[in-house]
């Protein structure tokens, strides 16, 4: 039988429908609305769309969005210096610096300035580390949809073996963290993995982030696995056009799991979902509050 298809756009608009129930819930009980803050350096076509996006869902859930464009040529001192402003800016709950910056910038020298309380990427070392021994941290919020995907078919994730394949500090890493909060026993598998298909044939739960398109194949997938493909590829068919595909072989990987996601349409729509999510558990951290 075909594997059940996790469809992240029905699941992130239910995230997005429990942030506006938070945001509403802050607003009546706490007399205040949370902020979202994105920086866009230059034209990147993708990051101005999504840039985009972003503010146009964070509107819609109930909070503030401020949106700062700046130009490719823009100074690192004063993109440095923006970032101290929003992080004294007791409006502004979430700080996201749009990646990639131009050349000539040091992308760590901003990412790490930002207040680790404001850090809803969840890149600063501090979220990082806090993360990694378990304590209440912003985390990334590719693995964090990624999770919520996963327990959407699987409430219950624990004692599940799980492989992550990729080691990337933007989610192969912190999705094994979170993984491992979860209960799950995991694995993080990268290309230099010894038997690669051979490990990822152990594994109850794959998580896909390597990004190589349909890098794992079907006969590598264990029969009623969870499959989680983070990976979006632009290829070029037959006929000269493009399309998106994942890290992972959908048609024959679909044909042996027990669920998987589809690219486009599974992790994808998450991402920003997650990111409203975060913004939201910011303004609790910075208040004191915890989630109701």
């Amino acid at each position: 039988m075909a594997a059940f298809v996790i469809d992240g756009k029905v699941i992130a608009a239910k995230v997005r429908a429990d942030v506006a129930a938070d945001v509403a819930r802050l607003k009546e009980q706490h007399g205040f609305v949370p902020g979202l803050a994105v920086v866009l350096v230059g034209e990147d076509p993708a990051s101005k769309v999504y840039v985009r996006n972003k503010a146009q869902q964070t509107v819609e859930c109930g909070m503030q969005s401020f949106e700062f464009k700046l130009a490719e040529d823009t100074p690192e001192e004063e993109v440095l210096e923006l970032v101290r402003k929003l992080n004294a800016d007791p409006a502004v709950n979430g700080i996201l610096v749009q990646m990639p910056l131009p050349k000539h910038m040091d992308s760590n020298k901003v990412l790490e300035l930002i207040d680790p309380l404001k850090d809803v990427d969840g890149f600063h070392p501090m979220n990082v580390g806090r993360l990694s021994i378990g304590e209440r941290a912003l985390a990334p919020c590719t693995p964090v949809g990624s999770v919520i995907l996963a327990r959407s078919f699987k409430d219950d994730l624990s004692g599940l073996n799980a492989v992550v394949v990729g080691r990337s500090n933007i989610v192969g890493k912190p999705m094994a963290q979170l993984l491992l909060r979860e209960n799950c026993t995991v694995t993080i598998a990268h290309s230099r993995t010894k038997d690669l298909p051979d490990v990822v044939r152990e594994a109850d739960l794959v998580v896909a982030a390597i990004g190589k398109p349909e890098f794992v194949k079907g006969d590598w997938i264990k029969p009623g696995a969870i499959v989680i493909d983070v990976g979006i590829n632009r290829v070029l068919k037959e006929d000269g056009k493009g399309k998106i595909v994942g890290d992972v072989e959908y048609a024959t990987a679909a044909q042996v799991a027990g669920a998987i996601t589809p690219v486009p349409g599974g992790v994808g729509p998450m991402t920003i979902a997650c990111l409203l999510k975060n913004t939201v558990e910011a303004a609790l951290m910075q208040r004191g509050l915890m989630r109701a």
